[in-house]
């Protein structure tokens, strides 16, 4: 078979996705979706019948739409290339099949209106984008895409009259005074505030939290003047992990805020709420079923729903959330544009702000900014066509946690400004600049250095484990106590790992720290359950109340059964209210979950660790982004190590961007 004979038979081509399936370059889901068009539907062309396999293989990836530009332009970006643990490369591959294909005949292929239509009808395929730029979708990622664009400008359109002396008098007694000028904590408060659509973003350290409670404590005082009522509010993050962390930022930061200028303190206090679920609690989860309690025709009942870690956010998941907001209630977007984007399709919160970083306010916002909050927007920031959703977000700029001193914040910067021509020495150079960032260069697996910062990382929560075993006569909250210690020490230091596969993936990686471990005494035993082991909670489960991503840690466990006292084993988590409460889980009732010595760094989204090591594959992998990079180097607070065998590995991963096609 010659590649030009796929493009005129279909039968030809369906033998030709599958050659590309058993080599791991396509799923063989793709091939099948792409066999039930063609048997369905004999007038379909070879070229549509590729569209359509290819469409859904870029769902598969991430992507909400296929852009066919895009693939005839750079053909290795149609397919997985390569694969992890590719074993063989099929014969021809796309670059050799699209040199036969122009947009134009690309472009005719699609014109079916039964399979493809612009929008109206239900067709299973719809035709974004313009002609000089295609865009193919499912139809479902197409409907969600539309949702959310109606669901924001909707919102954007919405601007609250709020009085400026109101607004103004609030705002300076939440900020009494500003460490940075212009403030832009500040600012965002003052943005959100005054539309029914915002979005905060910045990365670690700048504040999001802190700004995200003074704007709950002003929007309350709002409404508490204005409508003698407070707003219903509700918090959300994506996963239970990153939940409980907000949970517990939220508690801490409200108890702290200082309120004392306000006649009203302890009213707006109480009405800021600190309970905070993940978005699938909130919007109620149906059995069996990817849709949930809430929508349109059953909204939430809130004025108000604040979401933290929205780069986690999926397309379909942040449509279905609009779907359920109140047509009047507004959405508060918190996130890291930086970060990972979501496991599923899309790239919501990097789609949204992709123009954040130069501002683009425009000079009705610059001068409304001055008479509310008193800042001045820099004339860099300014830009007279700036869109509605450019006046909506506002970038923290400030990082409070990583200053010009830390070895941590400037790694992020590094990797974040490599395309930067004034970017000129090495980035590894800077490992040998800061003490709060070091590197392990691997000559194989077992290296002494890796081997020493695996044994103190983790032998501080296991010492602790046998250094003050529980014991019988343990009441109830001394044993909670002993282990809330034991957590907060587990916590203190993570591995992450950019691939789960090969030999620096997190499976084999798992099973090296546990054999490492128990060859020097930390761990007692190995095997399905011991004392020690760490686990990974990797899908909801409501009837425990745990968590996707929730961490717990194996404890021995004292407990009386038929008169008689027992030493067993409970899996210790906390409780995930800020309230630093243990649950403790028999093993057995725990369904789908993995040992945690190890963690990809998509599973350490919403996350943050003392001290973070990031280990990297010894080859270049498609996998590995600047994203990537950035996330894995942003979950430690005060230590980072990176692990791995050559400087190249990480210099290519910093100049490779997560590019995802959508037509946010």
């Amino acid at each position: 078979m010659k590649s030009i004979d796929a493009l005129q038979d279909s039968t030809f081509l369906i033998q030709l996705l599958e050659s590309w399936a058993e080599a791991g370059w396509l799923r063989w889901l793709d091939v099948e979706v792409a066999r039930f068009f063609q048997e369905m539907t004999e007038d379909a062309s070879p070229l549509l019948i590729l569209a359509i396999a290819l469409t859904s293989h870029q769902n598969g990836r991430g992507h909400v739409c296929f852009d066919l530009k895009h693939a005839l332009d750079a053909p290795e970006s149609a397919l997985l290339l390569p694969p992890e643990n590719a074993q063989s490369t099929p014969q021809y591959l796309p670059q050799t099949l699209f040199a036969h294909i122009s947009l134009d005949q690309w472009f005719s292929a699609l014109q079916h209106p039964r399979l493809v239509s612009e929008g109206s009808g239900n067709s299973p395929l719809v035709l974004g984008g313009t002609q000089a730029r295609p865009l193919l979708y499912l139809r479902r990622f197409w409907q969600h895409e539309q949702s959310i664009k109606q669901a924001i400008e909707s919102r954007l359109s919405t601007q609250y009259d709020l009085p400026i002396s109101l607004l103004s008098d609030s705002l300076n007694r939440l900020f009494p005074q500003a460490d940075v000028n212009p403030d832009w904590q500040k600012i965002a408060c003052a943005l959100a505030a005054r539309q029914g659509f915002s979005i905060i973003t910045g990365g670690p350290g700048t504040g999001k939290t802190t700004t995200v409670v003074k704007l709950l404590a002003l929007l309350q005082q709002v409404s508490l003047t204005q409508q003698g009522r407070p707003l219903s509010i509700r918090l959300a993050a994506p996963t239970g992990k990153a939940a409980a962390r907000l949970n517990a930022s939220i508690a801490s930061q409200v108890k702290g805020l200082d309120l004392s200028s306000f006649t009203n303190e302890a009213q707006i206090r109480q009405d800021i709420p600190t309970e905070v679920t993940t978005l699938h609690r909130l919007l109620g989860p149906l059995r069996n079923s990817r849709f949930f309690r809430h929508h349109r025709g059953n909204p939430l009942r809130v004025d108000l729903v604040v979401v933290d870690e929205a780069s986690m956010i999926d397309v379909e998941l942040m449509a279905q959330l609009l779907d359920a907001l109140p047509a009047e209630a507004r959405l508060i977007l918190l996130g890291d544009k930086d970060q990972l984007a979501s496991v599923e399709a899309g790239a919501v919160l990097g789609n949204l702000c992709h123009r954040a970083e130069a501002g683009h306010y425009t000079p009705d916002t610059q001068a409304w900014l001055a008479n509310v909050t008193q800042q001045t927007l820099p004339d860099a920031f300014l830009d007279a066509n700036g869109t509605r959703k450019d006046q909506a977000i506002t970038m923290l700029r400030h990082s409070y946690r990583f200053g010009d001193t830390s070895g941590i914040g400037q790694l992020a910067r590094r990797v974040n400004q490599a395309e930067q021509p004034n970017t000129s020495s090495p980035i590894h150079s800077l490992f040998d600049q800061f003490p709060d960032i070091q590197r392990i260069l691997l000559n194989s697996t077992d290296t002494p250095a890796l081997n020493q910062l695996l044994c103190t990382g983790y032998g501080a929560y296991l010492n602790a484990l046998h250094a003050t075993p529980m014991t019988e006569s343990m009441t109830a909250s001394a044993r909670d106590h002993w282990a809330l210690g034991i957590l907060e020490e587990h916590s203190q230091f993570q591995l992450l790992c950019a691939l789960r596969k090969g030999e620096q993936g997190v499976d084999a990686m798992n099973a090296y720290i546990e054999q490492l471990l128990f060859k020097q005494g930390l761990i007692k035993e190995t095997g399905t359950w011991y004392a020690g082991r760490p686990v990974m909670i990797t899908q909801n489960d409501y009837s425990l109340n745990l968590m996707n991503g929730d961490i717990g840690v194996t404890l021995p466990y004292h407990y009386r059964e038929d008169g008689q006292a027992r030493l067993g084993l409970r899996v210790a988590f906390l409780s995930g209210d800020g309230s630093q409460q243990i649950r403790w889980i028999l093993p057995s009732r725990l369904q789908a979950h993995e040992t945690v010595f190890a963690m990809t760094v998509h599973k350490s989204q919403g996350s943050e660790f003392t001290h973070t090591a990031l280990m990297l594959p010894a080859y270049d992998n498609p996998i590995l982004t600047r994203e990537l990079i950035y996330t894995g180097i942003t979950r430690a607070k005060r230590q980072f190590t990176l692990i791995d065998r050559s400087n190249h590995i990480l210099n290519n991963a910093v100049k490779a961007r997560v590019y995802r096609v959508s037509g946010l």
